[in-house]
């Protein structure tokens, strides 16, 4: 039987999942740092502080508005025109957005919420594709653990691309570079060839029988379940986000803070490669709780934390089984959601984790001045180990399977 790595090596370079998949790569550059950018462009400008927070929230708040839409013209229209849409008018909006206006100017607030509702829907669309692609059980369960170990690449890499163009210009350049990249990536992405019934189109019948109800694939009562855990279980991650780098200060060692991160995603990543294969032969909605525990017993290793390299080991050792949580959540979506809004129960998924996460960075800085970072990471702790008890409680729900084809492996792709 292959290994996990050799798997993987396999899909991403066969015929007909290549190229989405690069493409796809390429596409979500931004994703993971164009709010960053935003408040470092507007800062050169000479902006301040709230003009660049209220950029960059509007851009979020865009994204929140703009996804589920835009997601939903996917499912019911394919992916092409949507692609190729988004792929000019977001870099367009973003390089306006640098090079006409300034901060102060009405302009600037409304392309960054215009840019935010034009993202590219290439997160939601790919993990679309891997449901629909002709693959077997262990393969598809390897494409899940790519993009959830493409996460914690793109979390760490994302950032240091931005300080390396940054480096060789300004922060306006480097993130019309940025946006630019990722327009040419959903262009290249709407243009790739996919195996025949990989993507649903009007044509195929799928696009014409779309649910029609505004709240979509949350009218499942199992999608509901998953993204309602999905979002409680990221509550954790922001406040240990915000616990962190407060505990390395504290320590008198801020200069070690990103190094601290970094052993959290490494952590994250390692236990992806070395894990994920034997994951597999569990069924998602068992495995789903267990892992789950697993995640909310890594959580309460930095309470054993007394220096920062201490809490480095506890944050890697502790983080082994977050990409291992991500993957099987992806694997659960493309299971209970329904197959004619697959995109639209992926882009859910996704604004469920990061209104998680947000919920947790908001809660930590309330908790921080009050309790510290060592209350913050014991907050941590007990979120995680409640949401281990909710994923247990809901095995039943989500062991439902709404999904109405189920592809088959083929010599196609």
């Amino acid at each position: 039987m292959k290994t996990n790595r050799a798997t993987l090596v396999a899909l991403l370079t066969r015929r007909h999942v290549a190229g989405p998949a690069w493409w796809s790569v390429l596409s979500r550059l931004p994703v993971y740092l164009m709010a960053l950018a935003m408040v470092l462009v507007v800062r050169e400008q000479g902006g301040s502080y709230p003009q660049a927070g209220l950029v960059s929230a509007l851009y979020t708040v865009g994204m929140a508005l703009g996804s589920p839409l835009i997601a939903r013209c996917v499912d019911r229209r394919g992916r092409r025109a949507m692609l190729m849409g988004t792929g000019v008018v977001y870099p367009a909006a973003l390089t306006a957005l640098v090079w006409t206006t300034e901060p102060g100017d009405w302009a600037q607030p409304a392309l960054a919420l215009a840019a935010g509702m034009a993202l590219p829907p290439a997160n939601a669309f790919m993990r679309s594709l891997w449901a629909r692609l002709p693959l077997r059980d262990y393969e598809r369960e390897t494409a899940y653990l790519w993009e959830a170990l493409l996460t914690e690449i793109l979390v760490i890499g994302a950032p240091l691309m931005l300080a390396a163009l940054m480096l060789t210009g300004s922060a306006g350049i480097a993130l019309t570079v940025v946006s630019t990249l990722g327009g040419i990536g959903a262009l290249g992405l709407a243009l790739t060839p996919l195996p025949e019934g990989a993507n649903a189109t009007p044509g195929s019948g799928a696009g014409n029988h779309a649910p029609s109800s505004w709240l979509g694939p949350l009218r499942s009562t199992p999608m509901l379940t998953l993204t309602s855990t999905m979002a409680l279980c990221a509550v954790p991650i922001g406040l240990m986000t915000l616990a962190i780098p407060a505990f390395v200060d504290e320590h008198g060692s801020r200069g070690s803070t990103g190094v601290v991160y970094a052993c959290w995603g490494v952590g994250s990543a390692l236990g992806a490669l070395w894990l994920g294969r034997s994951q597999s032969q569990v069924a998602a909605h068992r495995r789903f709780p267990r892992l789950v525990l697993a995640y909310a017993a890594g959580t309460g290793l930095p309470l054993l934390a007394v220096s920062p390299l201490t809490l480095g080991l506890a944050l890697a050792v502790g983080s082994v089984p977050i990409a291992l949580v991500s993957a099987c959540e992806m694997s659960l979506v493309a299971t209970v959601a329904d197959d004619r809004s697959l995109t639209e129960a992926f882009t859910w998924a996704s604004l469920a984790t990061v209104a998680g996460d947000a919920v947790g960075l908001q809660a930590g800085g309330l908790l921080m001045d009050q309790f510290g970072p060592r209350g913050v990471f014991a907050a941590a702790f007990g979120i995680a180990l409640l949401t281990a008890l909710v994923a247990f409680a809901c095995r039943g729900v989500l062991s439902r399977h709404t999904s109405t084809t189920v592809p088959e492996p083929s010599d196609s792709c």
